[in-house]
């Protein structure tokens, strides 16, 4: 491992902070690193030069090989419930925390490489990642960036030059990302963990400077960070069911502080409109189906709450009935997203109760007909403007669906706010495993051409057809799995 003091500037705040929360480590030298795709909007947002980050010192700085001066790489520590059990020591197991870096607005973002090796929190696995995945979560976060949702930012994919022993050998790969940070709930669980009192209300406070400042000036910070993160996470969720996205596993240690989708491993983007849609190989109970999003967000929010607990009042009873109150605003904001979202999918800018009533009817007739969730909704805009065709041709109860476009006519939706509203492409559960399959084997052609699509949703361009259709029937059963 080298420094460069000219390379990038970057901060080591978390690692100064807290330093029982952030042990210092070291990438594994990449072999011959490489620069698969790199971001370079996103590079020049942060004010960073694509062409050195393009080149070999890019290379060697996006794999932990070359460390910025001033940054102090650490393996974050956290806990987290997976899957409703309790693991007091997760921490990043294949993931290094560079720093952190300021925009021209001062705004600050972490650094953050995954698949970069070995840490002590690795559990036996290799630290390392494959290729595949590591694009799996730039072309989703990149999507889900277009698709206005708050997420983490891919950087860049930077082939290692080393292979990966899975169920086979793969090309390895490390992911660079940039999140406002990476604070989870398991990171407050991990802290309350330690019976330290103390440590519990700096982590807050580090918190509340990063994402809530206005939580700073409440007469109960701490419960004021409860609402806030429940607020944040309220329309976070939202967000999701909007587009039919399945994050696949709502650990709780995949849950951000700041309210950004995080950790891209078995997701997925419905199709035909189910509740009970699950993908990920791992959540065979079904614990983390697409309906069960929203009640999954509240339960993590709690184990959250508990952990500041301590902070709220010096009474236990006072403090979880106060705790309790706070937590109530995660349902107050999704129920207000949600439905605003709902309504503008079906054309309509202001939620009435009779457009409230078409979009949840809609929503009877998606699920009875079993229509793709992005299909039907896309195909209102040509409705709209008087060409129902292709949305009756999803719809086998042509009956219902006429009866439910005459009340929708009357009330006058608007054609270019349903073409706003509803994509046109997303990540295609059946194109992102052929782009995927086509990189593996060194083609990045197909994974050019899906990124182009999603990160432009909203807007159709001939030739690109292809990635608005839904699977054929003998894609069957989608299996999405977590990349580790």
């Amino acid at each position: 491992m080298t420094t460069n003091p000219e390379l990038l500037p970057i901060a080591n705040r978390f690692a100064t902070e807290l330093p029982e929360l952030a042990l210092p480590w070291q990438a594994e030298e990449a072999l011959d690193p490489r620069v698969l795709v790199l971001n370079e909007p996103l590079a020049a947002e942060l004010a960073i030069d694509p062409e050195m980050l393009g080149g070999d010192a890019g290379a060697r700085l996006l794999t932990g090989s070359l460390v910025p001066a001033g940054a102090t790489p650490v393996a974050q520590a956290y806990a987290g419930h997976q899957f409703g059990g309790y693991s007091p020591r997760l921490g990043d197991g294949r993931a290094l925390l560079v720093g952190e870096l300021s925009d021209p607005q001062g705004r600050l973002h972490d650094l953050h490489l995954k698949g970069s090796g070995r840490t002590p929190f690795s559990r036996g696995g290799d630290g390392r990642a494959a290729v595949g995945p590591m694009l799996r979560e730039y072309l989703t976060s990149e999507a889900m960036h277009a698709l206005g949702v708050p997420t983490t930012r891919s950087l860049a994919v930077v082939a290692t030059g080393r292979q990966v022993r899975r169920e086979r050998d793969l090309p390895g790969a490390v992911l660079a990302r940039v999140a406002s940070s990476h604070l989870r709930v398991g990171s407050f669980q991990y802290a309350a963990a330690t019976g330290d009192v103390e440590l519990v209300r700096r982590l807050a406070d580090h918190a509340i400077a990063r994402h809530h400042p206005v939580a700073a000036q409440a007469a109960n910070p701490a419960l004021a960070l409860i609402e806030a993160v429940a607020t944040a996470q309220g329309d976070l969720v939202a967000r999701w069911m909007l587009i039919g996205f399945v994050h696949g596993v709502m650990n709780t240690d995949n849950m951000t502080i700041s309210g950004e989708t995080i950790d891209y491993g078995p997701c997925s983007f419905m199709e035909a409109f189910d509740p009970a849609t699950v993908h990920s190989s791992i959540d065979t109970g079904g614990r983390y189906a697409y309906g069960n999003q929203p009640l999954v967000a509240e339960w993590n929010l709690a184990r959250f709450a508990e952990t500041l607990l301590p902070l709220i009042a010096d009474d236990q009873d006072s403090s979880v009935e106060l705790a309790t109150q706070a937590l109530g605003a995660f349902r107050s904001r999704y129920g207000a997203t949600y439905a605003a979202g709902l309504v503008a999918k079906i054309g309509f800018a202001s939620g009435t109760e009779e457009a409230v009533d078409l979009g949840e009817q809609l929503l009877v007739l998606l699920g009875e007909n079993h229509v793709d969730w992005t299909s039907g909704f896309r195909a209102l805009a040509g409705a709209a403007r008087g060409d129902a065709e292709p949305l009756r041709g999803l719809v086998a109860n042509l009956a219902g669906l006429d009866a439910w476009l005459a009340r929708w006519r009357e009330l006058l939706p608007d054609a270019e706010l349903l073409e706003r509203t509803n994509p046109a492409y997303v990540p295609r559960n059946h194109r992102v495993e052929e782009a995927l399959d086509a990189a593996t084997a060194g083609d990045l052609g197909p994974f050019g051409e899906l990124l182009a699509a999603v990160q432009h949703p909203f807007d159709e361009h001939p030739g690109l057809e292809r990635f608005a259709e839904p699977a054929p029937p003998d894609f069957g059963r989608y299996v999405s799995y977590c990349g580790t």
